[in-house]
């Protein structure tokens, strides 16, 4: 079994791109990932590619140039990152291949998505009565949340106002101007305890990410990545998550949980070990939950680590300094590479104003998505 380094990393800027197309932010980002390891197209042995809106991202390659590669398209929601990173990792650790490249491109409409729910398994009711709407989901479960763990909504705003600040300090955020908590707080309710500010939004933008055997990725930077572990899991009986049309007297754990603990293990590593910290901020509910289910706290201890500074880049456990979610927004194919990316630059101490102090030796990126799928990753030094 080969281990697995990253060599190189690429995004384009996430946002709004009026009269350019998911494929060439790809192509974008693609170039930026060899430029970053040194490599021209031609030396990339196969790809994995993951989007929602494009139905088939191996049509890259008619603009990258057509070398014959291998190229496997994945799509697993929110989570479409993580399984983009797992395939293209698990099939160098297996020796079938020395160097690929992870791929994520999307470009959503404006709003909120908006899909026929029999699309995915649920019945046209579930949309009908509003459920499908994932703003309400994710308003219900934070609601839930905070009140059993006595987190007020004030923790909420310092959260996004967090995330804010951070996209102001990244130049390929969506976001990139500070919001005051208060004014977070004040904004439109949109779903309680959400405010209008306290969401990210669907948007555009590309992200990729270079990977080799590790043995030989000195030949391409002095710096590079490993890739520890990958875990993806899905929700299990008892769950409440998205898509989901009861719900059990008995709750069950997030599969946020089980991917963590699962990536934990096989990386050898702990939560208290690691530096930098990417969580899917969807909204600003979800990160303060998968604080507690990816093991970096207690459920309920969040509001005094967040009030202290915990999750800023200069605190103990430094929380998405890119902006996360909320300031980059989420092209669902790129969400998750973008997270990688942001990784990895923190890693190397290239990551100007948002570096987290010291040498930063480990990070982990958790992402979630429907109808219940949690990925984790694992990356070091």
């Amino acid at each position: 079994m080969n281990d697995v380094a990253i060599i190189g990393v690429g995004i384009h800027p996430f946002g709004r791109f009026e009269g350019k197309t998911a494929m060439q932010m790809g192509t974008d980002a693609i170039r930026a990932a060899l430029a970053d390891a040194g490599i021209e197209w031609k030396d990339i042995e196969f790809a994995v590619g993951g989007s929602w809106e494009v139905a088939n991202p191996d049509a890259i390659v008619s603009l990258m140039g057509l070398t014959g590669i291998p190229f496997t398209n994945v799509f697993n929601a929110c989570a479409t990152g993580a399984s983009a990173t797992e395939a293209c990792a698990d099939a160098i650790r297996l020796g079938k291949h020395d160097i690929g490249i992870a791929i994520g491109l999307d470009k959503h409409p404006r709003g909120a998505f908006t899909v026929d729910p029999t699309l995915v398994g649920m019945p046209k009711w579930y949309g009908e009565n509003g459920q499908y709407l994932t703003t309400q989901f994710f308003g219900m479960k934070a609601n839930r949340y905070l009140h059993d763990h006595d987190i007020s909504p004030e923790t909420l705003a310092k959260v996004a106002a967090k995330n804010y600040r951070n996209g102001a300090l990244n130049p390929n955020a969506f976001r990139r101007k500070p919001i005051p908590e208060e004014d977070i707080l004040n904004a439109p309710m949109l779903n309680y305890p959400l405010t209008h500010y306290m969401f990210c939004a669907p948007d555009e933008g590309a992200a990729a990410v270079i990977m080799c055997r590790a043995d030989i990725a000195h030949r391409f930077t002095p710096k590079p990545v490993y890739v520890r572990a990958v875990e993806v899991r899905t929700r299990t009986y008892g769950a409440y998550e998205v898509n989901t049309t009861f719900a059990p007297v008995e709750e069950v754990a997030s599969p946020s949980v089980f991917a963590s603990r699962a990536a934990f293990e096989s990386a050898g590593i702990s939560p208290g070990e690691v530096d930098v910290i990417q969580l899917q901020d969807t909204d600003a509910g979800a990160e303060v939950i998968h604080m507690a289910e990816a093991g970096f706290c207690a459920d309920g201890d969040q509001e005094k680590l967040i009030a202290d500074g915990a999750t800023e880049i200069g605190g103990t456990m430094p929380v998405n300094t890119d902006g996360g979610l909320i300031a980059n927004g989420e092209p669902i194919g790129a969400s998750g590479l973008r997270q990688l990316h942001e990784l990895v630059l923190q890693l190397r101490g290239t990551a100007g104003d948002r570096q987290v102090a010291g040498t930063p030796k480990a990070g982990f990126a958790l992402l979630y998505g429907a109808p219940g799928t949690a990925g984790a990753t694992v990356v070091t030094t």
